[in-house]
């Protein structure tokens, strides 16, 4: 008999964003009303930060000014691209419906981009978790020649489990509707990588996705390679292939240059 409050927020916005009401109506699934003097907009942002606002109930950017919201980070090189229109950018996506509830969907950066196809990771994640014998699923984009990236999907399942990953496949297959966003692998681990407070570390698991592919292109040409990931330049990571001196730049611009993630030779 105890009430469950919903509610929203990051530490850029001293926590509150929005909340499910104690005495209104809550929408379970949904982190509620807004909160008074804060301003919730939901919107598609162009690379050159332009905004257009989403129809009601229609799914994008979550953007929120307030007296909450800092006004910046102390690192200078941080706040490149946060704010727009004195917005603060929180990362995540969402929708407002027609009262106003705010419903997480997802975080942008998680996206998988499919061929110029948007994939929210949520819906696998969603679908694979209703299996009864898998605690927990985690589904990233992993690196494809032709469409860029295609979904993959690693799990935890309960102790004693018997479900192969070629079943959880065909359970994907048969529960996500959206045909681009069936995973074309999924793997059962022992226990997702997870962060402190307790929450699934998608880095790592894109890490190992990126990893796999990429020692698998390079298995196909009888070519052994250590191959590392590392934080790039930008947001994307940077593949390290470590190979020996018989390998040519050439020989491996003709196998990995099909994938659009950044690698980098070097000699062992």
């Amino acid at each position: 008999n105890i009430k469950i409050l919903e509610g929203y927020g990051q530490t850029e916005t001293t926590c509150l964003i929005s909340c499910n009401p104690v005495y209104g109506e809550r929408k379970i699934g949904s982190v509620g009303l807004v909160f008074p003097y804060t301003d919730v907009r939901i919107a598609t942002v162009s690379e050159d930060l332009k905004l257009e606002e989403c129809a009601t109930g229609q799914v994008g950017e979550i953007l929120v000014r307030g007296p909450q919201v800092i006004s910046g980070y102390c690192q200078p090189e941080k706040n490149k691209d946060l704010f727009v229109d004195g917005y603060i950018r929180t990362g995540d996506r969402g929708r407002l419906d027609e009262d106003g509830y705010l419903w997480i969907t997802g975080r942008a950066k998680d996206l998988i981009i499919r061929g110029g196809h948007n994939i929210d990771p949520g819906m696998i994640e969603e679908a694979l978790a209703h299996h009864p014998d898998v605690v927990v699923a985690c589904a990233v984009g992993q690196p494809d020649a032709h469409a860029g990236e295609v979904p993959c999907a690693y799990v935890e399942v309960r102790e004693g489990a018997t479900v192969t990953t070629g079943e959880l496949l065909t359970y994907a297959r048969e529960h996500i509707a959206e045909q681009p966003a069936r995973p074309v692998y999924v793997e059962i681990v022992t226990e997702l990588p997870k962060t402190t407070v307790g929450k699934i570390y998608k880095p790592e698991i894109r890490t190992r996705a990126i990893e796999r592919v990429f020692a698998g292109a390079l298995e196909k040409s009888n070519i052994n390679a250590d191959i590392k990931v590392v934080a790039g330049t930008s947001s994307d990571f940077m593949v390290e292939v470590i190979v020996s001196k018989g390998v040519t730049q050439l020989t491996l611009c003709e196998i990995l240059d099909h994938f659009t993630q950044p690698w980098v030779h070097l000699k062992k």
